[in-house]
């Protein structure tokens, strides 16, 4: 294996691995064009070798990614500055909350027979934890002449991750970035979301913390088949939001429409009293000073509550579990903003 060494001043490159060594300079082609490696901005780039020697032109998966995806009629991405802000927490409250809601936006009245059909696909691949949270760690994923089955919590909710092809539950996966984009491809390409020709109303992306390889390569794979949007979830103190700040500057470089940002943690909810205290204290004014900063739309606070813990531990539904806790309403109302926003 070649490498830049610690220490030696010579610009080495692994070549087998595609890794680039340095930041792209300005005016860079991308290494998927086929002016990489040979355009003016090229001359002395460190990444130049690997560059020329990358394939060219647009991927021959992409057409079957989107076939692939044909059946699902809305993708939102899930994404956070950071880790710690409780964002997997939050993606399977959604999840759990969205799979108990009408077809209908304004059905009051949920009828069974017609729930949405909705799928949670796991792309923080160094750190799957959605399995637990549904309460499915233990399954394992099969192949067919269709492609992968997605693991199945209810009827009508589906979920794919790493952690359903590990051979134990604390195998580390030690991976680097083109493995882990080739995994992505094949989620994307190859699992079978059409639940027996109904598809799927919502597919819920939940992302690793930050604004490299996965978040470049879910986006790049799905331009076709589109991106509804993201949400950004974040905690109120200022340490947070400032990577939330470059979480947001990557959605409007990449082009990715941002359809909030959700305050995680804003308070405690006591489970004994109901009452609710802040811990996390904003010091700059929060998530919301922040939409309003940025004009972005501020959709909603997630309060603190202990049983959130215990459910997401045990694989139960916390929405179901405790429809008292201000937790919930706060989630619900998330999710009704959401579905406004995206359906009508």
């Amino acid at each position: 294996m070649t490498g830049k060494t610690k220490g030696s001043s010579d610009n080495k490159i692994d070549l087998q691995n595609y890794t680039l060594i340095k930041p792209e300079p300005e005016h860079c082609p991308g290494p998927e064009s086929e002016n990489a490696g040979k355009s003016d901005s090229c001359t002395g780039c460190a990444n130049k070798t690997i560059c020329e020697s990358l394939p060219k032109g647009p991927d021959p998966d992409i057409p079957l990614i989107t076939d692939n995806l044909s059946c699902i009629k809305h993708k939102i991405l899930i994404l956070s500055g950071k880790g710690g802000v409780g964002k997997s927490t939050f993606t399977a409250m959604l999840t759990w909350g969205l799979s108990s809601c009408s077809a209908t936006v304004d059905n009051e009245d949920v009828d069974t027979s017609e729930l949405l059909n909705i799928g949670c696909m796991d792309l923080d691949i160094c750190g799957p934890s959605m399995p637990r949270m549904f309460g499915c760690h233990n399954e394992l994923v099969h192949e067919s002449n269709t492609g992968l089955t997605p693991v199945y919590v209810t009827e009508n909710l589906a979920t794919m991750s790493i952690q359903y092809m590990l051979p134990e539950d604390d195998s580390a996966i030690i991976w680097r970035g083109p493995k882990k984009n080739a995994l992505i491809k094949k989620f994307l390409k190859d699992v079978d979301w059409s639940n027996d020709g109904d598809g799927l109303d919502y597919l819920i992306i939940d992302t690793p913390p930050g604004t490299s390889d996965e978040h470049i390569t879910i986006n790049n794979y799905l331009k076709e088949s589109g991106i509804d949007g993201a949400l950004i979830v974040t905690t109120p103190q200022e340490v947070a939001l400032l990577d939330v700040r470059k979480e947001i500057d990557f959605c409007f470089k990449t082009g990715i429409k941002i359809l909030g940002v959700v305050e995680n943690m804003s308070g405690f909810v006591c489970p004994n009293c109901q009452n609710e205290s802040r811990i996390f204290k904003p010091t700059t004014g929060g998530a919301m000073q922040l939409c309003k900063e940025l004009n972005l739309p501020f959709m909603g606070s997630v309060p603190l509550d202990p049983r959130i813990r215990k459910c997401c531990d045990s694989g139960m539904n916390f929405i179901d579990v405790n429809p008292d806790s201000p937790a919930t309403d706060a989630i619900l109302d998330i999710l009704f903003k959401l579905r406004e926003k995206i359906e009508l």
